[in-house]
């Protein structure tokens, strides 16, 4: 299955964040080594993208809950966990009864 956005193709997890927010992920996440100068330069480039575009944070929250609830099965390995009775607590080993 192959996934497009704005008519690019995705071929990986990073390319298809990459092409959902516009920018490259490491934009936002920074990379291992990197100087404090690029640090600042990073983080000031993300205020710039921010002040342009306000509604990015909600829109790439929305697109995250989404994405979640549709796959977090497969994304997570939920298993859902099942009730115990009402009533008594199971004795611990060791416990004296």
């Amino acid at each position: 299955m192959r996934t497009y956005i704005g008519g690019q193709e995705a071929v990986s997890v990073d390319e298809f964040i990459e092409l959902a927010l516009g920018t490259p992920l490491e934009l936002w996440l920074g990379v291992e080594g990197e100087s404090e100068e690029e640090r600042a330069a990073r983080l000031d480039a993300a205020r710039d993208i921010l002040a342009e575009n306000p509604d990015l944070p909600d829109d790439v929250s929305r697109v995250a809950a989404q994405v979640i609830e549709a796959n977090a099965p497969e994304l997570f390995n939920v298993v859902p966990l099942t009730k115990r009775p009402a009533g008594r607590r199971p004795a611990r080993k060791g416990a004296a009864a």
